[in-house]
Parts: C-alpha cells; sequence; structure tokens
C-alpha cells in the first residue's frame, strides 16, 4: 500500500509518498480501507519533533492518529464488526503521538479502537471531528461547563477545535470571545459561536478582553501555547480558569505555580482527550454525544479544504501558515 512516511523530523519536505507493507491481520485486529483521514496540529508536531521526543520514537514513521473508513476484512477473535462496516477512529492504544499511523491507504488497528458510523454522519465529518470534538468534549465535560452567567475567550476562535468550542459554549449560554488572525477567520468564528472577536494582530487581546469584560472572563481556553497562555492570566477574573490543551505557537514556558494565587486563585488544566475516553465505553459515549450535537444543529463541523494524501505536505504549509479555518481532511 502506500503511506506518508517521515525519515526524520523536519518541514513539510520530509512527507514522502512511499510504499509500505502492511502487517498480517492479528486475531483482535481490522484492516480499515482509509477514505479520510483528519489532519490535526499535532502531526505537526511529531513531525517537526521538539514537542513530542522519546527515546522510543524509530524512524520511518507514519504520521495521523485519526481516520475513517471501511472494514476490509477482521481477525479470528473479531465479533463486533464485520467487513464493509463504516467505522472511525481516533488513536490506537498508549500515548497519541506514540501509536501514529493513519497517513496510509490502509491499516490493521485493534476493533476495541473503533467507533461505528450511523449513516448520518460523513466519513469526512467523522475524519474532521473525532480528535477536535473529543478535545472540546473533555475540555466542557471535565474542565469548565460553562453556563449562561460566564464568559469564554476562546482562542484560535476559526481553528478546528476553537470553533467547535466556540459553538458548545454558546449552546450553553456562555458569552464567547474569540481571538483570530485575520478579518476572514473572524466573519468564520462569528459564524461559529463567537460573540466577540479580537484580531490579536492588530490589538492587543488582553486589553480587547477586559474592554468587553472589564472583571474579567470566567475561563480561557488556549490550543496556541507559548505565545499566549501565560498573558492569558490577566484576562481572567478572580478563581477563574485557565484550560492550556495545545502548543500550535510553542510548549507553554515554565512558570511559578505561585503565580495563579498571585494572579486570582486560578485554577488550571492541561487535558488529554484520551482520559477522557480511555475505554470502549466511554469513547462511544463521548462520540455519541459529539453525534447528537451534529445531529440537532449544536455543532457544525466544517471541512475547509480536503486534500489528496499524497499531497499532504501542502496540507501541512496551509495550517503551519495559519492559512485554513474549522477542519483539514485527507482524501485516499
Amino acid at each position: 500500500m502506500k503511506a506518508i512516511t517521515i525519515s526524520s523530523n523536519g518541514g513539510p519536505e520530509v512527507l514522502e509518498w512511499a510504499d509500505v507493507d502492511l502487517p498480517a491481520l492479528g486475531p483482535a485486529e481490522v484492516r480499515i480501507r482509509h477514505t479520510a483521514i483528519g489532519l490535526n496540529y499535532s502531526d505537526i508536531n511529531v513531525r517537526n519533533g521538539g514537542f513530542y521526543v522519546t527515546e522510543r520514537t524509530t524512524f520511518p514513521v507514519i504520521l495521523g492518529n485519526e481516520a475513517a473508513g471501511v472494514i476490509e476484512c477482521v481477525g479470528d477473535a473479531v465479533t463486533d464488526f464485520q467487513p464493509g462496516d463504516r467505522v472511525a477512529y481516533v488513536g490506537t492504544g498508549g500515548l497519541f503521538f506514540e501509536s501514529t499511523g493513519a497517513y496510509a491507504e490502509q491499516r490493521n488497528v485493534p476493533a476495541h479502537c473503533l467507533i461505528r458510523l450511523p449513516d448520518d454522519i460523513t466519513d469526512q465529518q467523522a475524519a474532521a471531528m473525532l480528535l477536535k470534538g473529543l478535545t472540546a468534549s473533555v475540555i466542557i465535560n471535565r474542565c469548565f461547563r460553562p453556563g449562561p452567567a460566564d464568559t469564554v475567550l476562546i482562542h484560535a476562535a476559526a481553528s478546528g477545535v476553537g470553533s467547535l468550542l466556540a459553538q458548545w459554549c454558546h449552546h450553553l449560554g456562555a458569552t464567547v470571545i474569540g481571538t483570530v488572525g485575520s478579518a476572514a477567520k473572524a466573519q468564520f468564528a462569528r459564524a461559529h459561536g463567537c460573540h466577540h472577536t479580537v484580531l490579536y494582530r492588530q490589538e492587543d487581546f488582553v486589553s480587547a478582553s477586559l474592554k468587553i469584560v472589564p472583571g474579567g472572563v470566567s475561563a480561557v481556553f488556549d490550543g496556541v501555547g507559548r505565545d499566549t497562555f501565560v498573558r492569558s492570566f490577566d484576562c481572567v477574573q478572580p478563581f477563574g480558569t485557565l484550560v492550556n490543551y495545545g502548543n500550535a505557537s510553542g510548549s507553554v514556558p515554565p512558570f511559578p505555580l505561585v503565580l495563579l494565587a498571585q494572579k486570582g486563585c486560578l485554577v488550571l488544566h492541561r487535558p488529554g482527550f484520551g482520559w477522557h475516553a480511555n475505554t470502549t465505553e466511554t469513547r462511544a459515549q463521548a462520540c455519541e454525544e459529539l453525534f447528537e450535537m451534529v445531529r440537532n444543529g449544536y455543532l457544525r463541523v466544517e471541512v475547509c479544504a480536503t486534500f489528496p494524501l499524497r499531497n499532504v505536505a501542502d496540507a501541512h504549509r496551509e495550517v503551519e501558515a495559519g492559512r485554513t479555518t474549522g477542519s483539514v481532511v485527507l482524501l485516499t
């Protein structure tokens, strides 16, 4: 089969369209023919190296954590699925940056990782929403669930996770402020849950948010990291909540723990979606919640661009340059 591999860390140029031998199918595995593959910023971080470097990394590596497709065959011990079933998965066990492999035409995955796709959820929607949606879910359900009395500041509100968070908070009645990088992204963010937008390249987001909510926001949801997180402490009301869930600009730098007290007894979270959906049952429940919110129109999953899998380097360049909104999906 064909897959995208990297033989070293680096820029998009290290992504190679290569022939790869598919291993024999294990008894508890299924073989999936991928139709749609989700692109996430974590893929870029793994490709770059630095954020997720472990002694267990062995090149060549196939990137990617989530995909949707059709089952081609099943192992002898698999009873819950059969060839022809439409399924999706996000992660296959272990830490997500150590169990990659979705950037491929086909893949063998453990059957217990699969989510059966309902007829009203397309393959592209599934590939665009599972990791991002479960990330939003762990933030809303485990870290801070806003209500009508709350105002939430969401960084990168036009991104895949950011736009889902904005819609979810809006649905729960909260006032939503979103930081964005351009007027076009501001328009997108306002159409996807944001009541206010701040063009962070043109104005200081701390001052802008305090003009809207002089007493500070109830919570900050931040997937940007280094460039935004510590400065966000000045946006939050006393006993407010800060959630960092991503490192698009780099890892959050070290800071003294006492700073949380000095800034108003703040509550800090650094969640990982895998702990929120770490069993077959909890994963199915969390995904069904996402599917139901899509059915009811509370969440719109926007696939802003699709790329053939073999052209994934172009997709990475677009995402890294900040030229995308919503989700990017790779097609086989």
